[in-house]
């Protein structure tokens, strides 16, 4: 038995029990004094009314023999991919039906695409970046380039026509920076991507926050994207899915001349049984008028809370994107320091967490990550400490 030695090389993920650990042994000094957790990535407000029911009813259908479902479709049921067909068209873009594929989520098939690739590709991903894409492509034993996301160019990279990559990661909005790409902007990398044959990896699954209709929610806005890109979506932070799991990946089959799409179905009929039809009958009241009308008030929650961290850091003159179009408030530590710096900073003196920019790339040393993914309370109580700390 020889093992995979490519995951010798992953750095142990110590970001978030680094961050865990030293709240506990702060909280153990100072039980009488409330922290207040600004980092996590994780929704709090609980699935819509619509989805729970949707997800009762399913449950008693599976207690009838008339309507116990079996195995179903690895790729999903119609009646789910029928609803996300025609919420794209909604948006303006256009699938066929059989390009869609239902997952349990946008994390496990922006691993599992990769079985689709030689591990001879080059790999292109920006710095900083959500850990996910480097680690897959280090089990693997892929060969990783770095692009500088950075404040110079807004944390939204470009193409630079002296590197050469087989596979592209964009994530937009992005994690961790709340970034968001323009149409110009992804059109230049289509085309980048079609000039030198390379496939993007476009991992979109915070486009239900951006209200500006001027900024592409998919890739497939984008004219030349069906020959060139896989897009991976997810209803955890949409609809609050996390610990529910349900999400989508689109494979055109103008891509590869729909080799990719024959590949990826053969992929998941092999390895993946598909998301339970509870979930699905759940998911698919989401794009109900009903689900949409339920979740857009959870989204105008989580957006309001970072409109509310935003106006504290803007009043304070701290340096940030982020939040408007995403639930991420990106910001540079202020007096020149480093994140982790500026992590104890906030916890030992007013209590708040976040997360230090440096776990996302080197980049990302001396900024630092807020979410609004909290409760109102919590945030306006942070926000307060802030406002009252930094004045």
């Amino acid at each position: 038995m020889n093992i995979n030695t490519n995951y010798q090389n992953i750095s142990d993920s110590y970001l978030f029990s680094t961050i865990a650990k030293k709240v506990a042994e702060f909280s153990a000094k100072n039980p009488d004094k409330k922290i207040i957790k600004l980092g996590i990535g994780d929704v709090t407000l609980p699935l819509c009314k619509v989805v729970v029911k949707a997800l009762k009813d399913a449950s008693d259908e599976m207690g009838v023999k008339e309507t116990f479902r079996g195995y179903g479709p690895e790729q999903g049921y119609e009646f789910l991919k029928s609803k996300i067909q025609a919420y794209y068209k909604s948006n303006g873009t256009n699938l066929d039906n059989d390009e869609i594929f239902i997952s349990d989520g946008a994390k496990s098939d922006l691993g599992n695409i990769l079985d689709l690739f030689s591990t001879n590709n080059t790999v292109l991903v920006p710095d900083p970046v959500y850990p996910v894409y480097v680690d897959t492509n280090t089990m693997a034993g892929r060969k990783i380039i770095y692009i500088d996301a950075n404040a110079d160019n807004n944390f939204l990279p470009m193409p630079d026509e002296n590197i050469k990559a087989d596979i592209i990661y964009i994530c937009s909005p992005n994690n961790p920076t709340g970034a968001v790409y323009n149409k110009d902007q992804l059109k230049k990398w289509v085309d980048y991507a079609n000039k030198n044959k390379a496939v993007i990896l476009f991992d979109s699954a915070y486009e239900c926050f951006i209200t500006d209709e001027t900024l592409p929610r998919s890739i497939y806005e984008i004219e030349g994207a069906k020959t060139c890109a896989i897009e991976f979506c997810s209803l955890s932070k949409m609809a609050g899915f996390t610990g529910t799991r349900c999400g989508w990946t689109v494979v055109p089959k103008a891509l590869a001349d729909g080799v990719l799409n024959k590949m990826w179905l053969r992929r998941q009929t092999t390895k993946f049984n598909g998301v339970p039809y509870i979930v699905q009958r759940g998911a698919e009241a989401v794009f109900t008028s009903d689900g949409q009308k339920e979740i857009q008030e959870n989204l105008n929650y989580y957006k309001e809370n970072a409109k509310l961290i935003s106006e504290v850091l803007k009043k304070h003159n701290i340096w940030h994107i982020g939040g408007k179009h995403s639930p991420y408030i990106w910001l540079k530590c202020p007096n020149n320091m480093t994140s982790w710096e500026f992590f104890d900073y906030l916890l030992e003196n007013i209590q708040i967490v976040g997360t230090p920019g440096s776990g996302f790339g080197k980049n990302g040393e001396g900024y630092f990550r807020l979410t609004s993914f909290g409760s109102r309370e919590n945030t306006q109580q942070a926000v307060e400490r802030l406002d009252k700390f930094l004045g």
